[in-house]
């Protein structure tokens, strides 16, 4: 199997005008119609292109499919990842090989349509970093799916300040500079137009339409959606704290100090003014007060470690904290 590395070495940026990333897992019975209309749609647009398909650790024949079509076609290339990784890390293996100027990004189940990629084409061609994909009339189920998806890509919204309507959906284009700068972790694909937003980034969102899957079953699940809660979380840090993370866990350690303060207060008065016994008549009160002032201390104690590792990243990486969009001189 060829490493990201070995793919970039010769890679050439400027002679491909466009790349579409496609992670697959178990997609076999897809693969050739996904494949054969991608091609189609590529070719009307006249553009050079080429395909990136990313095998996660298919069980299936969906490897030996990708592996026969990039022997064939020499604009397609196969990213063959040793197990399943899961979607945020095939689809950076896919950005890490990815030579085009425009890098489009979708789901291989053929619940996306190839045929709307000149859509984000144009979008992209008239300024916008990022494009991304609206399932405006969703095809899956209420309950387990839409309304959990409503509710965190509201969520993601809010935290973000970034006014897109579906963040989870895969099929997105973005412009080569943007993947450039873009570090994928954990499971953060659905939420990368909400991080590239702290680099001032132009975003747009576009309607696309969407089915259910034709092939196969979904491998979404009711733990899926507990996972996106953590992600929220780390999206919300990420965005707001992840260079001052002091603040972070500075405002709950008041808040705990300041409540064990006045708990002592209380006990302490109480002992004073009316006599009363602390061990006696304060015993669990004494203790939540003393448990709630550890806790402040640690809260302090670990955005103080955060502050520490924050400087470390961000020295040792040499990112910077800020992100130029270009420098106008003379």
């Amino acid at each position: 199997m060829e490493t990201s590395n070995q793919f970039n070495k010769n890679a050439n940026h400027k002679d491909i005008d466009c790349s579409i990333v496609v992670p697959l897992y178990n997609e076999a019975p897809a693969v050739n119609e996904l494949y054969s209309r991608l091609v189609k749609t590529m070719n009307e647009t006249g553009l050079y292109y080429e395909l990136v398909f990313v095998d996660d650790g298919s069980s299936d024949n969906t490897l030996e499919l990708i592996k026969d079509i990039a022997s064939k076609d020499s604009k397609v290339r196969g990213v063959e990842l040793r197990r399943n990784f899961g979607q945020t890390p095939a689809l950076a293996a896919g950005f890490d090989v990815a030579r085009g100027q425009i890098v489009i990004s979708m789901d291989g189940d053929l619940e996306n349509f190839p045929e709307e990629i000149p859509n984000f084409i144009e979008k992209i061609n008239a300024g916008y970093d990022v494009v991304s994909g609206w399932r405006k009339h969703r095809a899956h189920g209420f309950i387990m799916r839409r309304i959990p998806s409503m509710t965190a890509n509201w969520i993601a919204s809010k935290v973000s300040g970034v006014d897109i309507h579906d963040f989870g959906n895969t099929f997105k284009a973005y412009k080569r500079e943007v993947i450039d700068e873009l570090n994928l972790y954990g499971e953060m694909h659905r939420f990368v137009p909400a991080l590239m937003s702290r680099s001032g980034i132009r975003i747009i969102e576009i309607p696309v339409k969407h089915i259910n899957r034709p092939h196969g079953t979904s491998n979404y699940g009711i733990s899926r959606t507990v996972r996106v809660v953590f992600d929220l979380i780390t999206l919300k840090f990420l965005l707001g704290y992840v260079t001052k993370p002091l603040h972070f866990f500075g405002r709950p350690a008041m808040y705990s100090i300041l409540l064990s303060m006045a708990l002592f207060a209380y006990i302490l008065y109480d002992k004073f003014v009316y006599k009363v016994p602390i061990m006696v008549a304060h015993a669990p009160l004494t203790a939540l007060a003393t448990m709630l002032l550890l806790i402040g201390a640690i809260f302090i104690t670990t955005g103080l470690i955060g502050e520490m590792i924050s400087r470390v990243y961000f020295e040792s990486t040499n990112k910077k904290i800020y992100s130029v969009r270009k420098v106008h001189q003379r």
